[in-house]
């Protein structure tokens, strides 16, 4: 397993991606994302991507930043060879228990999304379930496409799935409450132009209170389009969902973006 250190300012100094995806509460807030809602989008990607998971030798995916493993057994289960990466050692031990218990080979490397390299490309790249726009600065979130970008093949996939931020607005609640077990969950939002800004406080059976925060930059259609041609990418097809839907600014949840590089010939 590749196992690189995190990009960061302050090597002393921990991002909050860093902090509350290493945290086993994090899969607990997030259980209703499950492994069905991954199975659907896989298979949306496939179908419009038109890749055939029965090809020969197998095609070859990298889930840049897997979490705890959803999309990448996803994609493991449909006959495609995949290499699983993410940050958060917790995730990846998640992940890998999850292949092992189900007998699935896959790979697994922990390097950030910034820097991320290896020795060979990719037929597909996939960053899905808003795992993109982490960072202080939109420079950050460019290295991240110079990165997928040297990894894929000439004739690669890049599937970005992004929140559409225009339904984001319309439906904005600044303050929700749920439980998930025994967890008692309240989420505060803030909603600015160009980031969604979440607060999260847990408070569990024992009544021991955990805070966490999450900040995600926001692309519109027209600034997401240009932050991919700029990296060499031109978009072939915007989906609004995971089943596929076509992609309607108003009401659409989702921005999933499927590319290709522009600079290389097909």
């Amino acid at each position: 397993m590749s196992d690189r250190q995190p990009h960061s300012r302050d090597c002393n100094a921990r991002e909050w991606f860093e902090e509350w995806f290493d945290h086993p509460l994090y899969l607990k807030v997030y259980h209703h994302r499950d492994a069905e809602e991954a199975d659907r989008c896989v298979r949306t990607i496939l179908d419009l991507t038109g890749i055939d998971p029965a090809q020969q030798p197998p095609i070859s995916v990298l889930d840049v930043a897997c979490g705890a493993g959803r999309h990448a057994l996803a994609f493991a289960r449909a006959g495609l060879r995949v290499t699983a990466n993410d940050l958060s050692s917790y995730l990846l031990d998640q992940s890998r228990e999850q292949a092992t218990a189900e007998g699935i080979e896959m790979e697994f490397s922990r390097q950030d999304m910034r820097a991320i390299r290896f020795e060979r490309c990719f037929d597909l790249v996939a960053q899905l379930f808003s795992s993109f726009g982490y960072f202080e600065s939109a420079e950050e979130d460019r290295q991240v496409i110079a990165s997928v970008a040297s990894l894929l093949k000439p004739s690669g996939w890049y599937v970005l799935d992004l929140i559409n931020p225009a339904q984001l607005n319309h439906n904005f609640k600044p303050r929700t409450e749920r439980n998930a077990g025994t967890l008692s969950i309240i989420e505060e939002r803030t909603l600015s132009e160009s980031h969604v800004t979440k607060r999260i406080t847990l408070c569990d059976e024992h009544g021991k209170e955990h805070s966490f925060s999450e900040s995600v930059r926001l692309y519109s259609p027209d600034k997401a389009k240009s932050l991919l041609e700029s990296g060499g990418f031109r978009i072939e097809q915007i989906v609004g969902n995971y089943d596929s839907s076509a992609f309607d600014e108003a009401t659409s949840p989702r921005m999933m973006l499927l590319c290709r590089l522009s600079s290389k010939s097909d």
